[in-house]
């Protein structure tokens, strides 16, 4: 039988979110010309180096948070509110042609993202070779 629990899931996915969140934010500080090669140019830098700045905060916290005994809560609430907003802003604002089609393959990271922390929920496990805790002479079938 192999199971993964909750609490481990969570560690993990708290781990990976947030450093793709480091490097998603470090992108666009350190080399702002491929970042916007890939996603178009930005008239407000400012406002791309505050988003770059704060993904990278999260990230941190992310990182930070995930050893702690609250930290896979704390990490998962971070996570959440980053990959929403973030998908929120991609599908609002393609559609709009305000911002690049590429954004639509943020919105599927971050669609993945959510996935990931609502199957490391707490009460969540994965048996792969579990069989049905009901007793056999209640699941309806024949005796």
């Amino acid at each position: 039988m192999i199971e993964a629990r909750a609490p481990e899931r969570a560690h993990t996915v708290a781990m990976a979110h947030g450093a793709f969140n480091v490097v998603g934010g470090l992108w666009p500080l350190l080399h702002l010309r491929s970042f916007e090669w890939v996603f178009g140019p930005k008239v407000d830098v400012w406002l791309q180096m505050t988003t770059g700045g704060l993904l990278v905060s999260a990230g941190v916290s992310q990182l930070a948070a995930a050893p702690s005994p609250q930290g896979p809560a704390q990490a998962r609430r971070i996570g959440l509110g980053t990959a929403l907003t973030l998908l929120a802003i991609d599908l609002i604002y393609v559609p709009k042609g305000r911002i690049r089609p590429t954004y639509l393959l943020d919105a599927a990271m971050q669609t993945g993202w959510i996935a990931a922390w609502l199957r490391s929920a707490p009460g969540k496990s994965i048996n792969r070779h579990a069989r049905s805790s009901t007793p056999r002479s209640h699941r309806g079938g024949r005796r």
